[in-house]
């Protein structure tokens, strides 16, 4: 676990120099949980997993020094950037891939690998361009308010392009009452407008810059409400990394209002986060940095850290080297597939889910019902595959791999669409759920449904 021990290295080489923002001071997360989430990153960055741009950002606002896990991880980014971001890349995906180039102090207008050189801010730039043209006929994006979010962020801390349309329709829709954003959503939205914010207020656009000011406040106001009522809860656990990242960036536009960031990373640190996403969205902040960072990171001082960090790290595990971790076979991305459930123990005591699956939206409607027992334990894929493996007609389903787990994709032959904007939701009872199917269990006599549903 080399990235990880260079990692708590940096962190704490740092520690006697580098100051948090003003809206978390008092708020240090532990020592032993930031290097738990470095180790599991470091540990997702290898050849088993697909390659995330969002793992390495984390990486770099971290302050995880150069090893050869990240390098490679950088490399697996590259490579992939000039297969698939002149053909099928979202504006999302392009906005994210930037940032951590960025933050590893490489241009993303020269991502150089297997023999091509790829542009993606001049594919950024086309992408975000298509999206205004979108939203100013239809008023609503091609894909999502969120990928949008990310566009404006990464066009703005790049400093070349344009966004100042982009970023003045988003702050309009975080202002609408009818928006109905996400808590996610409107994190990053806040971020990007808060880049926007500085940008309008150094040219001097005073109507664009108190239109972005508004939009930033209302985001971090309500986040604040929304903290006080959950009891350090906003949204949901895993919508709380770039929460607390917001709130981390945008203090002054909150002040005097006064965050409880103990409180909020106190509900953070209670959680065991498995996935990488998850980690790479809580680590930057209880750190004291966001998004906001990736373009500026000093390069040439984290350049001399990495060589003191590499000697370091090196001495300490000299003598105490792990074997070589086993390859594992995996099912590409975004190939369809159903996945296996976890075994639980042979003696485990059975629990009753009943099981619904709703289409009310495309084409023939259907609603059908079953309930099925699995091991007490078992997460929500069991429950899926028991149910198909009971009426295959009426419950067949098919899912994809992605950073945040398996996900539903098909049921009953009905596909999701990103074109039309469709997606299967699951619910318990009226209650949507805060996991994906191979994280959450069901409780016994827990009704699940999963509804077609748009967005």
């Amino acid at each position: 676990m080399l990235c990880a021990a260079l990692g708590v290295v940096a962190l704490l080489g740092l520690a006697g120099s580098w100051v948090p923002p003003a809206a978390a001071d008092g708020c240090a997360a532990p020592h032993d949980a930031v290097s738990r989430m470095l180790q599991r990153l470091e540990g997702s960055a290898g050849v088993d997993e697909p390659p995330d741009p969002s793992v390495l950002l984390a990486l770099n606002l971290a302050g995880a020094a150069d090893s050869s896990s990240c390098k490679l991880l950088l490399q697996q980014l590259k490579e992939a950037a000039v297969e698939r971001a002149p053909k099928d890349m979202t504006s999302g995906e392009l906005a994210l891939y930037t940032l951590a180039f960025l933050s590893s102090c490489q241009s993303p207008r020269q991502v150089q690998a297997l023999g091509h050189t790829v542009d993606l801010l001049r594919l950024l730039q086309e992408k975000t361009d298509k999206e205004v043209a979108y939203l100013e006929v239809e008023d609503t994006p091609q894909t999502t308010f969120y990928q949008v979010s990310l566009d404006v962020l990464a066009l703005c801390l790049e400093g070349t392009g344009s966004y100042e349309v982009a970023a003045v329709i988003l702050a309009k829709e975080v202002l609408s009452p009818q928006s109905g954003l996400s808590v996610d959503t409107r994190a990053v939205a806040a971020l990007a407008l808060t880049c926007a914010y500085g940008q309008a207020a150094a040219a001097g656009l005073s109507e664009v810059r108190d239109l972005l000011r508004d939009a930033v406040t209302e985001v971090a106001n309500t986040f604040l409400d929304e903290q006080e009522q959950g009891n350090g809860l906003i949204g949901n656990i895993y919508s709380m990394g770039l929460a607390l990242q917001a709130l981390t960036a945008t203090a002054a536009f909150y002040a005097p209002r006064e965050w409880d960031c103990a409180q909020a990373f106190s509900v953070v640190l209670q959680h065991q986060f498995q996935q990488p996403v998850a980690i790479a969205q809580v680590l930057p902040a209880l750190l004291g940095r966001t998004y906001l960072d990736a373009a500026g990171l000093d390069c040439a001082a984290a350049a001399a850290a990495a060589t003191t960090a590499t000697a370091a790290a090196t001495a300490a595990t000299s003598t105490t080297r792990s074997p070589a971790r086993g390859r594992t076979a995996r099912a590409d991305r975004g190939s369809s597939r159903t996945n296996e459930a976890p075994n639980p123990p042979l003696a485990a005591s059975l629990i009753t889910v009943y099981y619904s699956v709703v289409n009310e939206l495309r084409g023939a409607h259907f609603n059908y019902t079953t309930r099925v027992q699995v091991p007490a334990g078992s997460v929500l894929l069991a429950v899926l595959r028991a149910a198909q493996e009971q009426d295959p007609a009426r419950f067949s389903f098919q899912t994809e791999a992605t950073s945040w787990g398996a996900m539903v994709v098909s049921i009953h032959g009905l596909a999701a669409s990103a074109a039309d904007k469709t997606y299967w939701r699951l619910l318990s009872g009226k209650d949507a759920l805060d996991q994906g199917v191979d994280a959450y269990e069901p409780r016994d006599g827990e009704h699940i449904q999963a509804v077609f549903s748009t967005y």
